[in-house]
């Protein structure tokens, strides 16, 4: 099994390279569609997929995709099933294994679903061809959040998800996101951000979790949205690093942050200032965006099959200039 989890992470740790995040849930995808005024059925919502998915050139750039569940069983254009696809074209296939999120005991507060059964649906994704996972963990700031309970809970939940991955093959990304939304401060946020990641490998160690075949996929220690006085680009950057080489396990081969909320000309920034700081790296670091990078595609296609080409083109150079942030090598949007 072991042999197995190493080859997979050999294939989606590539320098240059990093995952595309396509796992929106329907829910989600149908808020998508709606901002282009698109109606959203299964065969739009395969469109979409597809508009991405078989964009020409999106192994250059892209090693592994997480997919939705409902994606394994649809097919592109040409009529080959999307996991097939992406493992013609060298892109390893993966899926978000959580069930999305509940509320967490009459508080606002939310923990996520999906450890019932999870074992049983590893051996269906298999089958489509998945090789690594996903599954997130959401923790908001506020005066009174996150607590320590569900501190806990989600960090105990991540580890005995990684654990039973692992056991079934899949190399396990680990989300725990600390959302964007709110005034709080960089300070604030790096605060919580430390406590979370120490929850989270504090469990993963109980849970005898191999490390070193497991992928990190956190926020970056970032202002609230709703700050006043955001902190820049490299306090940002700056923050990130320390906060995870204080917390993170060097054995851990790769971080893939997710956007969660910045706007795709910052997520590549941020990623790039991280680059440039000067200092030594453990891990491989870089990306796993979701709207960082499709949302410049979808605005290109605005759901017309006319527009296929445009959207494809704006994915392939939203993707390439974050593979240029993962060498510190991005000069910013005036590369267009």
């Amino acid at each position: 099994m072991s042999e197995e989890l190493k080859q997979a992470i050999k294939d989606i740790v590539v320098v240059g390279k990093g995952i595309l995040a396509a796992d929106e849930s329907v829910k989600t995808a149908t808020k998508r569609l709606a901002s282009l005024n698109v109606e959203s059925t299964e065969e739009t919502r395969r469109q979409y997929r597809n508009l991405i998915l078989t964009a020409p050139g999106i192994e250059k750039y892209i090693c592994g995709v997480i997919l939705f569940e409902e994606t394994l069983k649809q097919k592109t254009d040409s009529g080959v099933l999307f996991p097939e696809h992406l493992a013609e074209v060298g892109v390893v296939p993966g899926i978000k294994v959580d069930q999305g999120l509940e509320d967490f005991n009459g508080t606002q507060e939310q923990y996520t679903k999906g450890l019932d059964g999870l074992g049983d649906r590893l051996e269906e994704y298999k089958k489509s061809g998945c090789r690594f996972t996903k599954w997130r963990a959401v923790y908001s700031i506020s005066e009174t959040t996150p607590s320590d309970t569900i501190i806990k809970k989600n960090a105990e939940d991540l580890a005995k998800y990684a654990k039973i991955c692992q056991e079934h093959g899949f190399v396990p990304i680990v989300e725990p996101e600390v959302l964007i939304d709110g005034t709080h401060s960089i300070d604030k946020c790096r605060e919580v951000t430390e406590k979370v990641l120490k929850a989270v490998f504090d469990s993963l160690k109980e849970e005898n979790v191999a490390i070193d075949l497991a992928i990190l996929k956190p926020s970056m220690v970032i202002s609230g949205k709703q700050a006043e006085n955001r902190a820049g680009v490299e306090e940002v950057a700056k923050r990130t690093v320390e906060a995870l080489k204080k917390i993170v396990p060097q054995e851990l081969p790769s971080i893939n942050f997710l956007s969660g909320g910045q706007s795709p000309e910052e997520a590549t920034a941020h990623l790039n200032a991280m680059h440039k700081l000067g200092e030594d790296l453990p891990w491989y670091v870089s990306f796993s965006y979701a709207r960082a990078l499709q949302g410049p595609a979808l605005k290109a296609w605005q759901g017309k099959q006319e527009n296929l080409a445009l959207g494809q083109e704006a994915f392939i150079n939203r993707a390439r200039l974050n593979s240029l942030a993962t060498k510190g090598e991005y000069l910013g949007e005036m590369e267009k």
